[in-house]
């Protein structure tokens, strides 16, 4: 007959398939530390059951590579045909959940105790209420939200799940709790994410960074009043002080009966003085291993950690801890200087998981960076520079340079100027953290331009203004403060500071300036006809734009940028004359062969429009174009315009086109990208009307960061009549 500790064994092994038994690479939950942690035990308590189970044929062990795990195989365990059969008969009936999940969801860990928390969270958040929910690093915050997240998944609840790092935002948040191609949004992620029997929850919220901690707080407390109960998981004390609409509750250690299930095998008077001596904190529990003999009762579980836990390390264990300490966020095994340590660590309990990176349990890792001097710290991070250094990608130069922010050399600041597009390109938030930092370090006004630029792609106006008002007096100055201005809706203002910045700037520039001003005027605007007024303001401004101080190639290509914007005007407004007109003197700039005419001319054949729809011909001819195109945006731009062509009910092929081309991902920090993006979440909106306000919502927040008052008001418009 089964014990209870083989029943748990061979319940969790079941869950996996019997294919994994030849399998090359194997889950880690199926290795001996990856077991013990989904079974909320400690190590040493497998080794009896598993020799049983072992010897009764129940299960059978080999080596195998883990996933994540490095080079180095491990021991792995596989439940038998004949393990299956007797775990059947004993009568285990497996209690698979029914609900949808989303984000990093962490793996199902038993728990022990914790009953009473377990209902009284659930029945909250049941209720409609919202929770934060705090305690001491390892004290098991994130174990017990699982816990309450899979209780409303057996009830058929979806649950949305975010984990922070120092590189979160909302966005990130958006991006777990909904999926790939998330809105960013506030307001859009909530529409999105947000209804009846779906839990949000958001954990390690202490990890977020000061430059992101105002605007998820924002979002939290915008959810509080939706649909959706909240669960926020956070380390006191808590980043967001006192949260409106939520209620606090806080765990402490687990009770002598509760702790002493994590340490089977152990004599009830040794697991008592055990679990005194370590207050019921179930991480620093999992920690001891049986060679230590009884821990002395220590004044905090932090001297703990360091007299003991770390001190047992080998040199090869205190190297990989310390390699993860130092970094800002979790990293794969294969991306450290050395895996040699990694198995010690793993098989300590030090490791956390996150997919296939890892990280020291905050615990550990809080105690072994306290040890750390100033200068040890500076001198590790700047080894750390170094190796990152020579690698490649971007990745790579968002750890380099954050070991160059942290060592504190103001040498490192022309660097993160050379590099910074590249770091913002895959990760605006962490590249918003790395300008905060080198502006504190640095007077060089050409860094704290970059730190406003961001602040203003990402639509953190009031980031942006902080650091404007520190800039010098300026046309720069003027321009950046024109950005803002526009965003926050003062369209005269913004328009007077623009046309102060750009009659102050030398000619070159000010060209640039001003044709840049032009084709932004001539996109905020929504699909359909040019209205007659911008059509005379676009005229206008094109009159008095000087293109005397550039030099032959830029006044070529200035005037081919004027065309484009002609020809568009001449199209929107149904002047296909004109635009015939405008399209001969962009084949003379391009030559007759450039396949940018072709662009031209589908959506010349796409604007003749009969009862307001292009032909069926001209349709299906904008279908041949998008199949063959080789320029994503490009691809984009016809969708869109085939889409302004075909009325209500666009072909299937072009809905799924349009599908396809929103998984592509836009650059932030080019003008035009940003107003093609809002665009295309207008279109989702159109093709996607069961998720318009999410769809729209996003489009409107989008349209403002791209300086499009205009068409978001237009937007914001329509969405409150459709309401």
């Amino acid at each position: 007959m089964l014990t209870e500790a083989q029943t748990r064994i061979l319940a969790r092994l079941s869950e996996f398939s019997e294919s994994l038994e030849t399998a090359w690479d194997v889950p880690r939950s199926l290795s001996l530390p990856g077991l013990a942690e989904s079974l909320g035990v400690v190590r040493s308590a497998l080794h009896s059951p598993l020799s049983s189970l072992e010897k009764g044929d129940l299960v059978v062990t080999r080596s195998a590579h883990v996933i994540g795990g490095g080079s180095r195989r491990r021991t792995v365990v596989h439940i038998t045909l004949k393990g299956r059969h007797e775990l059947e008969e004993s009568g285990y009936v497996s209690t698979a959940t029914s609900g949808m999940s989303f984000g990093p969801v962490p793996e199902p860990v038993s728990v022990s105790g914790r009953v009473e928390e377990i209902d009284h969270i659930t029945s909250s958040l049941s209720d409609g209420k919202s929770i934060i929910l705090s305690g001491l690093p390892g004290i098991g915050k994130s174990t017990l939200a699982s816990a309450v997240a899979e209780s409303f998944s057996d009830k058929g609840w979806t649950i949305r799940w975010a984990s922070c790092n120092i590189d979160s935002d909302v966005s990130s948040i958006g991006s777990m709790w909904l999926g790939g191609n998330a809105p960013s949004d506030p307001s859009a992620i909530l529409s999105a994410s947000s209804s009846a029997r779906t839990l949000l929850i958001l954990d390690e919220s202490q990890e977020l960074h000061p430059r992101h901690v105002g605007s998820v707080s924002d979002l939290l407390k915008e959810a509080s009043s939706g649909p959706s109960p909240i669960l926020v998981i956070v380390r006191a004390p808590s980043p967001f002080g006192t949260l409106g609409g939520f209620d606090d509750y806080r765990i402490g250690g687990l009770n002598n009966e509760a702790a002493t299930s994590l340490l089977p095998g152990v004599d009830a008077d040794s697991a008592s003085e055990i679990i005194e001596a370590l207050g019921g904190h179930p991480l620093a529990i999992r920690l001891w291993s049986p060679e230590e003999g009884i821990p002395e009762r220590a004044e905090a579980i932090q001297e703990y950690v360091q007299s003991t836990v770390i001190r047992r390390l080998s040199a090869e264990g205190l190297s990989s801890l310390d390699e993860l300490s130092l970094s800002p966020i979790p990293l794969e095994i294969s991306e450290m200087e050395g895996e040699e340590g990694t198995l010690e660590l793993d098989d300590s309990a030090v490791l956390r998981w996150k997919g296939e990176s890892v990280e020291p349990h905050h615990l550990v890792r809080n105690v072994r960076r306290a040890s750390w001097t100033g200068e040890k710290a500076a001198a590790m991070h700047s080894e750390a520079a170094e190796r990152w250094s020579v690698i490649e990608g971007t990745r790579a130069r968002r750890l380099e340079a954050h070991h160059r922010m942290e060592r504190g050399d103001e040498n490192d600041i022309s660097w993160i100027s050379e590099n910074i597009k590249e770091i913002a390109e895959n990760d605006s938030s962490a590249a918003a953290i790395l300008l905060e930092s080198a502006v504190n370090i640095s007077e060089d006004a050409s860094i704290r331009e970059s730190a406003v630029n961001l602040a203003l792609e990402r639509g953190e106006v009031e980031i942006a203004d902080s650091h404007i008002t520190e800039l010098p007096d300026g046309p720069s100055r003027k321009l950046l403060s024109a950005r803002s201005a526009r965003m926050r809706g003062r369209s005269s203002e913004a328009d007077r500071l623009e046309q102060d910045a750009i009659s102050a700037l030398e000619p070159s520039e000010r060209a640039r300036a001003s044709i840049s001003s032009l084709v932004r005027l001539y996109d905020d605007r929504l699909p359909g006809t040019i209205s007659k007024g911008l059509s005379e303001t676009l005229s206008s401004r094109i009159s008095e734009i000087d293109l005397s101080g550039l030099s032959q190639s830029d006044t070529e290509a200035a005037k081919l940028a004027i065309d484009l914007v002609r020809h568009g005007i001449a199209l929107s407004s149904y002047d296909l004359s004109t635009a015939s007109e405008t399209r001969k003197s962009i084949e003379r700039r391009l030559g007759q062969d450039n396949p940018r005419l072709v662009m031209l001319d589908i959506r010349s054949r796409l604007a003749a429009r009969d009862q307001g729809m292009a032909s069926q011909e001209a349709i299906e001819a904008s279908r041949k174009v998008i199949e063959e195109c080789d320029s994503p945006l490009d691809r984009i731009r016809i969708i869109h315009a085939a889409l302004e062509s075909c009325g209500e009910s666009p072909p299937d092929w072009l809905v799924s086109a349009h599908s396809e081309a929103s998984d592509m991902p836009l650059r932030e920090d080019i003008a035009a990208f940003r107003r093609l993006s809002a665009q295309r979440w207008y279109w989702r909106g159109i093709l996607e009307p069961n998720l318009r306000l999410s769809h729209w919502n996003e489009a409107i927040s989008r349209f403002r960061k791209a300086e499009c008052n205009n068409a978001a008001n237009e937007l914001a418009t329509r969405l409150a009549k459709g309401l």
